[in-house]
């Protein structure tokens, strides 16, 4: 699995940005001062768990914390080298006939084309062979969507637990403060750790990584959407060049779409 190095570099410059800022604003005493077990407890564990309530089960929350892997990762598939494919699937198909699909389809790598192509091979009706394809397309875009929706809760919910953390430290150091005036300084610091801790969580990590997790998404839709108009193209008998067409305008069309976005 090949790692995505603009994601990962993106990631660590974030940290070390924040590094940074609080070296330059106090030293390494500063980074000590920052580290407060109890606040992130608050903070993180509140949103983290408040997250885990929106979950159907612990089977679909589990895939969505372990998704947080994959918006690192890069697409196995390169979508061009995969049309490419098709188009020779395409060219077997024209000359030797569908049947003769069977013996190319042991070199092909994605799964979801060798499964489309071994359904035309077996004579399955056109109509079947995109329904089977497109509801395979709709349960993966089921699983991604609650995966970033995941991550996007997390997101908006760590703020807010990170206002409850510092409305808990107020509380508490107003309580205990006394007449002692002094204490208002450190306990107020401590205090506003949490919404910092919020702050930091949504921004360098769940909003990023839901919109990196989208993109991904939409990366593996493509490569569906092409295996299924290849392969319903080839079963129709259409030319090899027409099946080009079709697939390269399906492909530029998500690219205008991405540039519009």
């Amino acid at each position: 699995m090949k790692v995505n190095r603009a994601a990962t570099t993106g990631f660590l410059l974030c940290f070390v940005a924040i590094i940074f800022g609080v070296l330059t604003n106090g030293g390494l005493r500063a980074i000590l001062n920052l580290i407060h077990i109890p606040s992130f407890i608050v903070t993180f564990g509140g949103a983290f768990f408040a997250a885990m309530m929106t979950a159907d089960s612990f089977g679909d929350f589990a895939e969505a914390v372990g998704s947080f892997a994959k918006a690192f990762r890069k697409q196995n598939v390169s979508v061009v080298d995969l049309a490419q494919k098709v188009f020779e699937l395409s060219d077997v198909a024209r000359k030797e006939g569908l049947l003769a699909l069977e013996g190319s389809a042991a070199e092909i790598d994605n799964a979801f084309l060798k499964k489309g192509v071994m359904l035309i091979v077996d004579g399955s009706d056109p109509e079947l062979v995109r329904g089977i394809l497109e509801t395979e397309m709709m349960h993966l875009e089921d699983r991604n969507r609650k995966n970033i929706n995941f991550w996007q809760d997390l997101g908006s919910y760590a703020p807010a637990w990170g206002m409850v953390g510092t409305l808990l430290g107020l509380i508490n150091m107003m309580r205990s403060m006394g007449a002692d005036v002094s204490a208002i300084g450190s306990g107020m610091s401590l205090a506003l750790i949490t919404t910092l801790y919020g702050s930091i969580i949504a921004n360098w990590i769940c909003i990023p990584l839901a919109r990196k997790l989208e993109k991904c998404s939409a990366e593996e839709m493509l490569v569906m959407e092409v295996c299924t108009e290849g392969v319903l193209s080839i079963q129709a008998g259409e030319n090899t060049r027409i099946v080009r067409e079709k697939i390269m305008s399906v492909i530029e069309m998500d690219v205008k779409e991405e540039e519009h976005d």
